[in-house]
């Protein structure tokens, strides 16, 4: 059999077209690089553009005068680019920034994880006068340039729990929000974090030209690239600097707080948690060392106590169940109870006074057994069903004045408190149980746990004659001044028996027997209320909640000093002189100041 004879001849053209398609290939690959994708165009730009971000003055924050409370100050971030950095000195570097060579070595790689060819921070927060001198010679290190930046000052150091602070952005916070990018900086507690959004403004961005030798040399396309940043709101707060500034004074050397609320509108007025802090220790670079030492200061300065801080009322309570009672209808103002002072049971009242009592006296008494047996006649009223109805009614009652829960506004990180539920009973004494198993709460005492912001919200309610808002910093943003109202909550008692209650807590202060006669004010009718929570872990509680002037108050007021004793001794005087302070603008009684501030629980 005669093979095909293999015609090689045609191989050529097999051949030469591979080549051509090869050819075409490279050429289409290398039109889509030069012209289509413009990604190693961005990459050659990096080289002689340089993109500069620029960050928005954050809004200023004012008190309710226009005092200045937060403005910002420039500060520079020393910023790389990896890819750029080629034969430095690293050792002259290091001298310059007066780092070693560990931190050298860790910022760089820290950068260089980041990305090779986009800018981060290498070092944050220089000075101005670091940044002068290094800025004279930082050509010399191709790759580093300064991008000005912003911290917040605090011209009065007050006010640290309510104000809050700013710190780095972390990547849980960069990932909820894309507005953020590593080493930018965000609000992480109090104003500075409700307020995040109208506080930050906009970034812009600034693209430069630059030249061999890392020189900025021109605005690349005279600027025409380039966008603005957009500042962040002005915010101006209820707060009244002064007030602050004075409450602060009068708590120094104590552990405990003091909440001033304004009862028409529900503005915070001040704030004060003891001990406390300067704000401008957490600012700069020196944040994290002196944010670890406070953590782990023993006397827990970063906690606000006025907003989560619990304590048992006390006596001050009793203006709520005094008010249940008078709605429930088994009270008036003329029912008599009698009081056996220290003997009487089974609660006892702390010292002997006339006997049989009404409302106003046992107010001005803080008589004991009068409002636990209102208590007990209300709970066991034949106008209820059972003694469970009763309590359902007493519980709505008091969860109406904001307690029991979280207060819903601009004051983050409130803790609710606890305002016992039935169920709780029904748990724990397996269904079985009646006024004289629950007759602490009574008088302020076993579950009931409040916060001194719900006291001083409570004061205002009161003083309000039914009605309060719910608590808030702002006041209004930019310009407007214009009080901003937050929810208005209507609570379901009569207004004569707040109008009642009044009359009683006036006496407290201006009575013959009163409790806080030693706190009354001349010139300013004054109702609050004494109170004595006892304390588990130590000496008791010092309380005391009230409002001024009675017949219209501007300001509620509620005063916590922990392990001091009587309601009477030294928190009625703190809140009488806060309240002096805030309507006459001085204070007359130097006595009762000076013995404030030479504070010895002893006495």
């Amino acid at each position: 059999m005669i093979k095909n004879k293999i015609n090689y001849s045609q191989r050529k053209y097999v051949i030469g077209s591979i080549f051509i398609l090869v050819a075409v290939i490279l050429l289409i690959k290398l039109f889509i690089i030069q012209i289509m994708d413009d990604s190693y165009k961005q990459s050659s730009d990096t080289n002689t553009l340089r993109y500069i971000t620029q960050y928005p003055s954050r809004g200023k924050i004012y008190d309710r005068n226009g005092k200045l409370l937060v403005y910002n100050d420039a500060v520079y971030d020393l910023m790389i680019v990896p890819s750029q950095v080629k034969d430095i000195d690293t050792a002259s570097f290091c001298r310059l920034l007066n780092i070693d060579n560990a931190t050298y070595n860790k910022n760089f790689k820290k950068a260089r994880h980041y990305s090779r060819i986009a800018p981060s921070i290498f070092i944050s927060q220089i000075t101005k006068e670091e940044h002068g001198h290094i800025a004279e010679v930082l050509y010399r290190y191709p790759g580093f340039y300064f991008q000005t930046r912003s911290i917040r000052q605090y011209p009065m150091p007050i006010a640290a729990h309510t104000l809050g602070s700013i710190g780095e952005v972390t990547k849980t916070e960069m990932e909820r929000d894309q507005y953020y990018k590593l080493g930018d900086y965000i609000g992480k507690s109090g104003i500075e974090k409700y307020y995040e959004k109208e506080l930050r403004g906009s970034k812009g961005m600034k693209i430069m030209v630059v030249d061999v030798h890392n020189r900025e040399k021109e605005r690349f396309m005279n600027g025409e690239c380039d966008t603005m940043p957009v500042p962040g709101e002005d915010i101006v707060l209820g707060l009244d600097a002064d007030l602050q500034v004075y409450g602060e004074y009068l708590m120094a050397g104590k552990t405990g707080s003091i909440v001033a609320i304004e009862p028409a509108t529900g503005e915070i007025l001040a704030m004060v948690s003891s001990p406390s802090y300067d704000p401008n220790e957490l600012v700069g670079r020196k944040r994290g060392t002196r944010y670890a030492e406070l953590l782990n200061d023993p006397d827990k300065p970063l906690i606000n106590r006025a907003i989560s801080g619990t304590y048992p009322p006390g006596s001050t309570f009793k203006m709520i169940n005094g008010l249940i009672s008078l709605e429930s209808g088994v009270i008036n103002v003329n029912t008599a109870y009698p009081c056996n002072g220290p003997n009487s049971t089974p609660i006892s009242c702390t010292h002997y006074h006339h006997s049989p009592v009404k409302l106003y006296d046992a107010i001005e008494n803080s008589c004991n057994p009068y409002f636990w047996q209102a208590f007990h006649d209300m709970m066991s009223s034949s106008r209820f069903e059972n003694q469970k109805a009763a309590y359902e009614f007493w519980y709505k009652n008091v969860t109406s004045f904001g307690l029991g829960r979280a207060v819903d506004s601009d004051i983050p990180f409130t803790v609710a408190g606890n305002i016992p539920a039935k169920e709780l009973y029904d748990k724990l004494y397996k269904g079985v149980w009646n006024a004289l198993t629950v007759r602490s709460l009574s008088i302020g005492q076993g579950e009931i746990l409040v916060t001194p912001l719900q006291l001083a919200n409570v004061a205002a309610a009161i003083g309000n004659e039914g009605f309060f808002y719910e608590p808030h910093y702002i006041r209004g943003f930019g310009n407007n001044n214009d009080t901003v109202f937050f929810e208005k909550h209507i609570i379901d008692i009569k207004q004569q028996h707040f109008k009642d209650v009044k009359i009683g807590m006036q006496n407290v202060l201006e009575g013959e027997h009163g409790t806080a006669r030693w706190s009354h004010i001349n010139g300013i009718t004054f109702g609050g209320k004494t109170g004595t929570a006892e304390n588990p872990h130590g000496l008791d509680h010092s309380i005391f909640m009230g409002f001024a002037p009675v017949e219209n108050p501007q300001i509620a007021i509620a005063v916590i000093v922990e392990n001091a004793g009587f309601g009477s001794t030294w928190a009625a005087p703190i809140a009488s002189l806060m309240v002096e302070k805030y309507l006459k603008g001085e204070i007359s009684r130097k006595n009762v100041e000076s013995r404030v501030l030479t504070f010895d629980i002893e006495k």
